[in-house]
């Protein structure tokens, strides 16, 4: 299918071949029949990307907060090789669109196939041929509303989230700041709401089309009209409400606000503007500033967007979908006119040429629609996707030396893309094979940077695929175990990103796919223990003869709002996530596996202490904490035996204090966490058919011991590990 796109780092646009979505559960699989150029948020993503390198910082200091922060935990190679890799990949545009559902995942039942839906979501409502939309962001189009119209949707649902922050009443008088598409919609709402309204934007075109809308008086923000306007419909006492729709660095959208508005009026944000607050005036005023955030309640909860889980009406009445809603029925019943909106209507094909005119000022527009073509399709019977029946097949022979080790990925998020692809992409006797992930364009990004042959949304014919070796699955989470299963019971080699599991039932279940199929080869991505520096150090650390102490101090940092880290219900808890990687170096370190398992935590369960004991006596100590100062080091520890003690500072430096002392060398290096030699000890054990690079029961343990924490949290006392493996 054909999606539009944009390289954020050149600026490039362009219309990709892209894998078609699959249509997953909880959600249904829309062919676009027109989709709608947001005018003000896509041509201002449109512009950054234009620019340079520094022009991008500044106008995202936020971001760069973020990378800075990053340099300071990760160092500068691994960090340089995130942003890189994410500035220098295609990202999709659009978000409001109207197409017919050509499949419907498992567990919908409030459309069918053939049924016209409006969408919604940066994610899902995209500039693409086909879209797979979760349940929450699509609703049922009225019968008779053309399918251009409902394609404001989106953009209908963010005005009218605005004005329900203004809470407007019958009879009260508003100010509409900027005039583009959302300051239009805003005017229409407010008239239909009984509200009359003055309209300002300094170009006249757009002030005589809100004027024909419904609108009282419209003028320049700077002329005398508006103010003369004010004074004559609210008899001098200011207007009720202002609504800043307008956008760019100007500070004179909120400085009018205040100068207009009556004594404790309400100012609600909707654009991107500029809010240096003139301090006195909104004082002396008591004015209520108000954001709003998008299409509504919903916005930005991954629980609400995409597991499908609404909120009771009675205590959030107007939500994202029915938000969406609402606006559609005032379109089909007349209320709102879109169709003064719509300045130009291009076919999908001439995305590229459409954004370049509007970018150059050659096309003046309100609202522009991509017109998608028509497809003729056999009526369907809704599709449901039913979980394949497991396959066995016997472990994947040794390669020949001169045949290349197949890869194939599942996922390729940031992860893969910085920490994985890249030691792979260059490595001789590798072929990267086909890339398959659950959305079309990353999986098209992959392919363009890494060189995979392939790029799919369809995993079982990666599965089927005999002339792959081993599947890597670098997903979220909560799949790990299922897909790991899945490729085990199909002959493929695997390495799974950490956690294996995320409960005893998906080990079990994982361990019983490999007794089922005979096919053992399997790697977690605990690659610490391959870090070059620490295996110096443990090196020159030599045998021990009595049990060790070992601390281990995890400073993980507090995770950003909207991680899905966060999303414990369906990922597990951060610890079970990440936690294996500090048990698999503690165990690798102390030459075997943990016996039990016990934990405190401070309350909230933010900061934990784990401490593993060992079969001699041995015990490791890891605290792992999110509430230390984000520029200490990540990871220390320190392993004490024998009157020896090793000590890692953060993957930088290293020390053994013997009868001979070794500290690593002085000069800066990169932190090596080990995943190049990872990959390299798995690829070997591909190609050579020999022992993987970590042993099973080793994985096991971990993974058991890792699951092990919540249950001495629960406990209060330690938990043996013995029936656990």
């Amino acid at each position: 299918m054909k999606q539009v796109v944009q390289n954020y780092k050149s600026g490039e646009l362009a219309v990709l071949d892209v894998p078609a979505p699959a249509c997953k559960p909880g959600g249904v699989l829309v062919r676009t029949a027109y989709s709608l150029i947001s005018t003000g948020t896509e041509l201002m993503k449109v512009s950054e990307a234009g620019m340079s390198m520094v022009g991008k910082a500044r106008s995202r200091p936020d971001q760069v907060a973020k990378v800075m922060q990053s340099v300071a935990t990760n160092g500068v190679p691994a960090t340089y090789r995130k942003v890189m890799g994410k500035l220098d990949s295609y990202t999709p545009l659009g978000y409001s669109l109207c197409g017919v559902v050509e499949q419907v995942g498992a567990g919908i039942d409030d459309v069918k196939v053939g049924d016209l839906v409006a969408c919604a979501g940066n994610e899902h409502a995209l500039h693409a041929e086909l879209n797979w939309v979760p349940r929450n962001l699509y609703t049922p189009v009225p019968d008779g509303l053309a399918p251009r119209h409902a394609a404001f949707g989106t953009v209908g649902s963010i005005a009218l989230q605005g004005v329900r922050q203004g809470e407007s009443r019958l009879g009260e008088v508003a100010l509409v700041i900027g005039l583009g598409l959302i300051g239009q919609l805003v005017v229409q709402l407010l008239v239909a709401s009984g509200v009359r309204v003055v309209g300002a934007d300094p170009d006249p075109a757009r002030c005589e089309l809100a004027e024909r809308l419904g609108a009282a008086a419209c003028g320049d923000p700077g002329s005398p009209a508006v103010e003369s306007a004010v004074a004559e419909l609210t008899g001098g006492h200011g207007v009720d409400q202002v609504y800043l729709a307008a956008g760019g660095g100007s500070n004179q959208p909120v400085e009018l606000a205040a100068r207009l508005c009556r004594d404790r009026g309400r100012v609600v944000d909707i654009g991107k503007c500029r809010l240096d607050l003139p301090w006195n005036a909104y004082y002396e005023k008591e004015l209520d500033v108000r954001f709003s955030r998008s299409y509504g309640p919903g916005r930005y909860d991954p629980e609400y967007e995409l597991e499908g889980r609404d909120y009771p009406i009675g205590y959030v009445r107007w939500t994202e979908r029915r938000n969406l809603a609402c606006f559609l029925d005032l379109v089909a019943r007349g209320d709102v006119d879109v169709e003064p909106l719509v300045s130009h209507v291009a076919d999908f094909d001439d995305a590229v040429e459409t954004y370049r005119s509007l970018k150059d000022g050659e096309l003046k527009a309100v609202a522009v629609l991509f017109r998608y073509p028509e497809q003729e399709t056999e009526t369907r019977a809704p599709e449901i996707t039913v979980p394949a029946t497991p396959r066995t097949a016997p472990a994947a022979p040794a390669r020949s030396g001169t045949s290349p080790v197949r890869l194939a990925f599942v996922g390729a998020g940031n992860y893969a893309a910085s920490m994985l692809l890249p030691h792979l992409a260059q490595r001789e006797g590798v072929a990267l094979q086909t890339v398959v992930t659950t959305t079309a364009l990353s999986a098209a990004n992959a392919q363009r940077k890494f060189g995979f042959a392939e790029a799919t949304t369809d995993l079982d014919a990666v599965l089927d695929d005999k002339t792959v070796d081993a599947v890597f699955v670098v997903t979220r989470h909560s799949s790990h175990a299922e897909l790991t299963r899945r490729a085990l019971l199909a002959g493929k080699a695997v390495f799974v990103e950490k956690p294996l599991a995320l409960s005893e039932e998906e080990l079990a279940g994982v361990l019983a796919a490999v007794e089922e199929s005979g096919n053992d080869r399997l790697q977690v991505g605990f690659n610490r223990r391959f870090a070059p520096l620490l295996q110096e150090a443990k090196q020159r650390f030599g045998a021990r003869s009595g049990p060790a102490s070992l601390r281990y101090l995890v400073n993980a940092g507090r995770l950003q709002h909207g991680s899905w880290y966060l999303q414990q219900g369906t990922e597990g808890s951060r610890f079970a996530g990440e936690g294996g990687h500090f048990i698999d170096t503690a165990s690798w370190l102390l030459d075997a596996d943990p016996v039990s398992v016990y934990a405190v935590a401070t309350p909230g369960n933010d900061d934990l202490q784990i401490v593993l004991r060992y079969p001699d006596g041995s015990t490791a100590t890891i605290s792992y904490v999110t509430t230390g100062a984000a520029g200490f080091p990540k990871e220390t520890l320190d392993l004490i035996a024998d009157g020896k003690v090793l000590r890692l500072d953060d993957f930088v430096r290293a020390s053994v204090h013997a009868r001979k002392r070794w500290v690593s060398s002085r000069l800066p290096k990169a932190r090596d966490k080990g995943q190049n030699a990872e990959l390299a000890s798995f690829i070997k054990a591909v190609r050579s058919g020999g022992p993987m690079p970590v042993s099973l029961d080793s994985l096991a343990a971990t993974t058991a011991a890792t699951l092990a924490v919540q249950s001495a949290l629960a406990a209060g006392a330690p938990v043996a590990l013995e029936k656990s493996r």
